[in-house]
């Protein structure tokens, strides 16, 4: 009997360190999906960090900074103001005389569609 208890001890025991091994292995299981995981955002983080300096260069060689864009369509509006006030300033009295014209020279005449009944 005792024999019996011995052996049911030692089932017992053997059972409790497997459950630790197995706990233990999860454990690390868990400590390597963690690290794995982190290790994958942080090659995830350089490599956007990698393909963001690669599209600034590639903006920068082919578009230029965005100042400079900028400066390019403020310089390009300011010459075509000065273009249009200098035509305007050229035309303006021709312009004015032209439409005095049309406007004082008035030939009254009956429209084709007016009949005239007595």
């Amino acid at each position: 009997m005792a024999s019996q208890t011995q052996g049911i001890q030692q089932l017992l025991a053997a059972e409790k360190r497997a459950a630790e091994k197995v706990g233990e292995a999860r454990k690390r299981k868990q400590r390597r999906l963690k690290q794995a995981k982190e290790e994958a955002q942080e090659e995830i983080e350089r490599y956007r960090q990698e393909r963001e300096r690669q599209f600034k260069e590639f903006e920068a060689k082919h578009m230029g900074s965005r100042e400079g864009v900028a400066a390019k369509i403020d310089a390009d509006t300011a010459s075509k103001i000065v273009e249009m006030n200098r035509s305007i300033s050229v035309n303006k009295a021709a312009l004015l005389n032209e439409i005095l014209t049309l406007v004082y020279d008035i030939k009254p005449t009956v429209h084709k569609n007016f009949q005239y009944t007595k």
